[in-house]
């Protein structure tokens, strides 16, 4: 078995990516010899411990992240400047700081004003995830095979980006590197759009007559039960997400709602050519992710 990466490794929030980051460290190895797990309420900080993926648990953020050479953010991005804050005094020289939020801009905006000098920032985004949230929600291959984008501020130590690189690559995640404003334009096609959407599905579909709502439910087709996996997902999270993206989630819908105008337009006229060519492009997409073994 490698080497750990860390000697303490702090994780402040543990639900699904974080817990998932403390299970896969204790059964890949090779990435911390204690993992330090924090939450935001003793209740769910005692489940952690009932589950008993993390060596040491801590309530204080603060008290988790002390003594870590490594921190990793893993709680809503709303959240991230406060937690920052709170955590910045106890940060060790040449300890990595880190997070897992799925807007990058946003997260530089926010923890880079807190980072001590000697503490290396190096913000990441493992694009990976279910619609479950919590404690118990993590499980150690969830990385496995999926990508992890590390955004690094112009800069940043070297050596600080490969250790980090290296612990996502250990939990079996590829690793790619991206300017933090390209990020977000992928992240809000590929991810923020596609939840906008399913959100907005569920929506209607929950504000039909109580009559045809329940013909909906009752009768829902693999592709509307699709929409209602990803819209489970958890409100405070992507609340955040979508107004620390707004730029770039707000273009990708205009550009959809162009689209989708273009469609209807097609389905009136009956401009099969151009219904068919949509459809003809959408499957080569499918079959592209399969081929890339990300479907």
């Amino acid at each position: 078995m490698a080497e750990p990466i860390f000697n303490r490794l702090a994780l402040i929030g543990t639900g699904l990516i974080g817990g998932s980051i403390a299970r896969a460290s204790r059964e890949f190895g090779g990435i911390a010899k204690t993992v330090v797990a924090n939450t935001r309420s003793q209740k769910s900080l005692d489940r952690v411990a009932e589950l008993g993926f993390a060596d040491v648990c801590e309530l204080d953020p603060a008290k988790a992240a002390e003594g870590a050479d490594c921190v990793i953010l893993c709680s809503p991005v709303g959240t991230y400047a406060a937690l920052a804050e709170q955590i910045a005094p106890v940060l060790m020289p040449g300890a990595i700081l880190s997070d897992v939020g799925s807007t990058k801009q946003s997260v530089i905006r926010d923890i880079g004003p807190f980072v001590p000098d000697g503490v290396h920032f190096v913000p990441s985004h493992p694009m990976a995830g279910t619609e479950f949230s919590g404690p118990e929600s993590g499980f150690a291959d969830l990385f496995k095979g999926r990508w992890c984008i590390l955004t690094p501020p112009p800069g940043t130590d070297e050596t600080a980006v490969t250790r980090l690189d290296t612990i996502w690559q250990r939990m079996g995640a590829l690793t790619a590197r991206m300017d933090a404003a390209h990020h977000d334009r992928v992240a809000a096609i590929v991810s923020h759009l596609p939840h906008l959407i399913a959100f907005t599905i569920c929506g209607t579909a929950d504000d039909l007559a109580d009559e045809t709502r329940q013909e909906v439910l009752k009768f829902a087709a693999a592709g509307f039960r699709d929409f209602t996996r990803i819209a489970a997902s958890d409100p405070t999270m992507w609340c955040d997400i979508f107004l620390n993206n707004k730029d770039a989630v707000l273009e990708m819908l205009a550009r959809f709602s162009e689209d989708a105008q273009a469609m209807a337009r097609a389905i009136r006229w009956g401009d099969t050519a151009y219904i068919e060519d949509k459809i003809v492009r959408s499957r080569k997409i499918r079959q592209s992710l399969i081929e890339l073994k990300q479907a």
